[in-house]
């Protein structure tokens, strides 16, 4: 693995990912990742071609190595009807616009880690998303066994949505991975967490109302047996909820 040696006091920067990074951009995915990218991927990433980029660079670095990558995040603009994720979204399917940014590799040299640039550079994808008004939202996946991202991803406000069993297959072994979202531009998922609860209270009162119209029945007729019809209805409503 590349062990570049930090400065006490790096001057962290970042710009688009060029041609001349393609040596050191393939030698630190192949150091960092368990999966080998095809030439083609780096050519791709360089170029720009489908393939947006930021690299980070440190400014105080010596011996003409202030401009080479110790930091980069590759993503890809995928239309929201193409995508996996589509069952995710509450959007407008009638636009064929309708988009989302999916990162592909992020990665810091191990001696420039804890300075923040994973962060910054999650940040630039962040802000690229939002300034394109037809995109929803910003998603990846993480490998189950990847604390340090998934904590990292909680922290930056990305909702984990779903386990992908067996997602990865590495060395000859399946991994599970995380899908994690960011919506950005008034994105959101088919039902969110506040449309959740107010469905809850909503079912909670019509419940309350049921319980005190039969009650009171109760009391004028002394009639019992249709609380069990009641009961399996609530039990039913509760349970598609959790099913939504």
């Amino acid at each position: 693995m590349m062990n570049l040696r930090a400065p006490r006091h790096p001057s962290i920067s970042y710009r688009p990912i060029q041609p001349t990074d393609l040596d050191v951009l393939v030698k630190i995915h192949g150091d960092l990742f368990p999966i080998r990218y095809e030439i083609e991927f780096f050519h791709n990433v360089v170029h720009g071609h489908d393939i947006v980029s930021w690299g980070a660079v440190d400014r105080n670095r010596p011996n003409g190595e202030s401009d080479e990558l110790i930091g980069f995040v590759t993503a890809r603009i995928i239309m929201a009807k193409e995508s996996e994720i589509e069952d995710m979204l509450r959007y407008d399917k009638s636009r064929s616009d309708q988009a989302l940014v999916y990162i592909l590799t992020l990665g810091v040299v191990e001696s420039y880690r804890n300075f923040g640039i994973a962060t910054s550079l999650i940040r630039e994808v962040i802000k690229y998303g939002s300034s394109m008004p037809n995109c929803r939202a910003v998603y990846l996946h993480v490998i189950s066994y990847n604390n340090s991202a998934i904590h990292l991803y909680q922290k930056m406000s990305f909702l984990c949505v779903r386990r992908l069993n067996s997602f990865y297959f590495i060395n000859g072994q399946h991994y599970d991975a995380y899908l994690f979202i960011y919506y950005v531009n008034g994105g959101r998922s088919p039902c969110s967490p506040l449309e959740l609860v107010t469905l809850l209270v909503t079912y909670m009162r019509r419940g309350l109302k049921l319980v005190s119209s039969r009650v009171w029945k109760k009391g004028e007729k002394n009639v019992g047996p249709k609380r069990v019809k009641y009961r399996d209805k609530v039990l039913f409503h509760f349970h598609h909820l959790n099913l939504v």
